[in-house]
C-alpha cells in the first residue's frame, strides 16, 4: 500500500470517528436507560445504545466501500449478504435493547441473520492444513460457521459486562485484522476491520474508563456477529495456513470465558439461558479486583492473541500448530487467579 493511499484511509477513517462520537452522544442524549440489576455491575441508571454510534458508522463506511472502492469489495453475492447480515443483526439488537426479548427470541433472530450470510456463500470453504494444502470441507463447513457466527455473537454479547471490555477487545483485534489483512491481500477484510474499528474508536471514550453510556446489544451482538464474519473472511487468505484460527487467537479471553462458564454451569446443572453473574470476568469484579483492572487484563489478552497471530503466521508449517494453544496459558493463570480470589472473598456461589 502506498502512503497516499495510507493517509486516505486514515482520514477517512478518522471522519468515521467523529461521525461514531457524534451519534453517541446523541444516545445519551436520547436518554434509553439501562437499570441497575443483581445480575449487573453498574449501580446507577445508566444510557445504552451507544452502540448504535458503531453500527451507523459501519454501515455508512460499508455503502461507501460497496460504491466507490471496487478493490475492496467481495463478489456481490458475499458482499451484499454481508450488508443485508449486518443490518438484520443491528435492527433485531436494537429492538432488544428497547423491549428485552427473551434469549430464544434474540437466538432466533441470530439464527436467521447467520443464515442470511452463510446463505450468500460465506462460509468456509476449505482449511489450508500444513503439508496437506486447501483441505474442502463442503456442508460441515457451513454448519461450523453458523455454529461460530452464532457462538461468537452471543460470547460477545455475554463479555460485555464491565466499562470497555468488549469495546476495547473488538477494537483490538480489528487493528490486529487491519495489519494481517493489508499484509496478505485481503482487502475486505482490511476495509471492514477498519471500518468497525473506526466506530469503537469513536464509542470507547464514553465508555471506558467510567461508562456515560453502554453499547447495549445493538452494539455487542452486533460486533461480535461482524468479527466473526471477518473470521470467516480471514480463513480465506492465501497463503496462510489454517488462516481461520486468527480471530479465535484475537479472542481467547471471550471465548475461553463464555465456555468455560457454560461448561462450569452445564456441570452444575443451572440453567445455561439463566442471567447470571458467573463469568470469570464478573467474580473477578465481585471478589474486589477494580473493574478497570479486569477490563485492562482482557485487553492484555487480545494484545497477547495478536501477538500469537503474528508468530503463527511467521512460523514455518510443522511449527504452526502448537501456536494457537500459548492462548490458553494466560486463560488458565486467570481462572486460577479468579478461583483463589473468589474463595478468599468468601464467593461460594459464582451465579
Amino acid at each position: 500500500m502506498t502512503f497516499d493511499a495510507l493517509l486516505r484511509h486514515l482520514g477517512f477513517a478518522a471522519l468515521l470517528m467523529v461521525l461514531s462520537a457524534g451519534t453517541v452522544r446523541l444516545m445519551i442524549e436520547a436518554r434509553l436507560m439501562d437499570a441497575p440489576e443483581a445480575r449487573k455491575a453498574h449501580n446507577r441508571p445508566t444510557p445504552k445504545g451507544g452502540g448504535v454510534g458503531i453500527v451507523v458508522t459501519f454501515l455508512i463506511g460499508i455503502t461507501v466501500l460497496y460504491r466507490f472502492a471496487e478493490f475492496s469489495r467481495l463478489a456481490d453475492p458475499y458482499f451484499l449478504g454481508v450488508i443485508e447480515a449486518s443490518v438484520a443483526m443491528a435492527v433485531v439488537a436494537f429492538l432488544d435493547d428497547l423491549f428485552d426479548w427473551p434469549f430464544i427470541v434474540k437466538l432466533g433472530a441470530q439464527v436467521l441473520a447467520a443464515l442470511v450470510a452463510v446463505s450468500s456463500g460465506l462460509f468456509v470453504t476449505d482449511f489450508r492444513i500444513p503439508y496437506l494444502g486447501p483441505l474442502p470441507v463442503a456442508w460441515i463447513g457451513i454448519a461450523a460457521t453458523l455454529v461460530w457466527l452464532l457462538f461468537t455473537t452471543n460470547a460477545m454479547n455475554f463479555i460485555d459486562g464491565l466499562d470497555g471490555l468488549a469495546s476495547g477487545v473488538a477494537l483490538i483485534a480489528c487493528l490486529f485484522i487491519v495489519f494481517i489483512a493489508e499484509q496478505h491481500g485481503g482487502w475486505f477484510a482490511y476495509a471492514s476491520a477498519g471500518l468497525l474499528a473506526a466506530g469503537l474508536a469513536g464509542f470507547l471514550p464514553f465508555n471506558f474508563p467510567k461508562a456515560r453510556i453502554f453499547m447495549g446489544d445493538v452494539g455487542s451482538q452486533f460486533c461480535g456477529f461482524m468479527l466473526a464474519v471477518l473470521a470467516v473472511v480471514a480463513s480465506r487468505f492465501d497463503g496462510v495456513e489454517l488462516s481461520f484460527l486468527l480471530m479465535p487467537m484475537l479472542l481467547s479471553g471471550v471465548l475461553f470465558d463464555v465456555a468455560f462458564t457454560l461448561v462450569r454451569r452445564a456441570l452444575q446443572r443451572e440453567a445455561l439461558t439463566q442471567p447470571h453473574r458467573g463469568h470469570l470476568y464478573q467474580v473477578a469484579q465481585r471478589s474486589g479486583v477494580p473493574a478497570v483492572t479486569v477490563t485492562l487484563v482482557h485487553w492484555s489478552f487480545a494484545v497477547f492473541g495478536g501477538a500469537c497471530c503474528l508468530i503463527f503466521i511467521a512460523a514455518p508449517s510443522l511449527y504452526k500448530p502448537p501456536v494457537p494453544f500459548l492462548t490458553l496459558l494466560p486463560q488458565m493463570a486467570w481462572t486460577w487467579f479468579v478461583m483463589r480470589r473468589a474463595r478468599s472473598a468468601g464467593l461460594r456461589r459464582w451465579g
